[in-house]
């Protein structure tokens, strides 16, 4: 049975929620919309303030929710409009560091429950590490209950001073094993995506986000010197655009790497599903959408064992140190050429699948959250 807010029962009004977002970030915009969606369909009223940027590509008014233009800043022009919006609102629930920093800051002197969801860490060098430590600070004490999406954000939201904070894995739309129909229709667009990519008759690898130092590149690139002498020669191809694209491509054209980046891309479900094996390298990760894509699209993985990434996949990946080329190399040779592996991996994937909570159950949570802090307590 599909839980309904107990404020829209026996003629009470509905809850009012506004939703926070910075809209840098497409794993948490993609989780508002779906949230909006579930919310909306169990009678609570939604606002969702974000940059006009995040409406249009995210469409938080198709599913029901009214979406109000604050812009991503703190400045005191953008905190105003926040503080307005939030004015006759039952509950805010900010999704971010930064976005939920706005909301402490416009909800500053009012009573208003404040839930914070941490869907990863904010990354920060040199000075700015530390103001990024007195907002994670500043947040996670002035929230009601700060939900983290793994439990490393959770134990650090606590060591942060957190007095609320609870495990809430945030489900990836779609994330369950793709339906037959899909998968079929993703089989017949293979020998294109190959093609395009310039991977036929070879191995295919990808990997996916934006070109920063975090996500591990460099170590990539090292990589796949050892994989020049195989023959037939495997193709990393990485999506995603950044800061390092110049420096990364510099030294793909330098050194011969069989490396390919080919910016951002809407299709990587049809990327991925073209692929031998996916890679993700990163230093830190929380849900990653990567490791989920891949898992659902039945593709080996091979990834860092960092933040949630253990917890997400389970056995279901290779697992290796951050940082470490000869251990990512030799990983990828080995699956290359070892098709029972590569099957057990996939078998493995679709059972970790099975295993990660629903659209469905992830706002019935979150709405369990709202109606606990919203609901009157009975005097005793």
């Amino acid at each position: 049975m599909t839980p309904v807010s107990s404020h829209s029962p026996h003629g009470q009004s509905p809850l009012r929620t506004v939703q926070v977002l910075g809209g840098g970030n497409a794993g948490s915009s993609v989780h508002v919309r779906s949230l909006a969606a579930g919310l909306v369909a169990r009678g609570v009223r939604v606002t969702v303030c974000a940059p006009d940027e995040a409406d249009h590509l995210y469409g938080f008014t198709g599913v029901g929710a009214e979406h109000v233009h604050v812009p991503r800043s703190s400045d005191p022009g953008s905190v105003a409009a926040l503080r307005a919006v939030c004015a006759d609102a039952d509950l805010v629930h900010a999704h971010g560091l930064h976005a939920s920093f706005r909301a402490v800051l416009a909800l500053s002197g009012r009573r208003t429950p404040l839930v914070v969801t941490w869907h990863d860490r904010a990354y920060a060098e040199g000075a700015r590490a530390h103001l990024v430590r007195l907002l994670e600070r500043r947040v996670a004490r002035a929230a009601s209950v700060v939900l983290g999406t793994t439990s490393a954000l959770v134990d650090r939201a606590r060591r942060t001073g957190a007095r609320d904070a609870r495990l809430a894995a945030v489900s990836l739309p779609g994330a369950r094993t793709a339906p037959e129909g899909e998968q079929d229709e993703a089989e017949r667009l293979r020998p294109k995506v190959r093609a395009e990519l310039g991977a036929i008759g070879r191995p295919l690898l990808i990997a996916v986000g934006a070109l920063e130092r975090h996500r591990g590149y460099e170590v990539l690139l090292d990589a796949s010197r050892t994989w020049r002498r195989m023959d037939p020669l495997p193709l990393v191809v990485i999506a995603g655009e950044g800061p390092l694209r110049a420096e990364l491509q510099s030294r793909i054209e330098d050194e011969g790497l069989p490396v390919r980046l080919i910016g951002r891309r809407d299709d990587v479900r049809d990327l991925l599903a073209a692929a031998d094996l996916a890679l993700l390298t990163s230093r830190w990760e929380a849900r990653s959408v990567l490791a989920q894509e891949a898992l659902r699209a039945r593709v080996p993985l091979v990834a860092t064992e960092v933040g949630g990434v253990p917890e997400l996949v389970g056995d279901a990946a290779e697992l290796l140190p951050y940082g470490d080329a000869g251990a990512l190399a030799e990983a990828v040779v080995g699956l290359l050429g070892d098709p029972e592996r590569c099957e057990l991996l996939r078998e493995r994937g679709a059972r970790q699948v099975g295993t990660w909570p629903t659209e469905d159950e992830t706002v019935a949570q979150v709405l369990n959250v709202y109606d606990e802090l919203t609901q009157p307590r009975p005097l005793i």
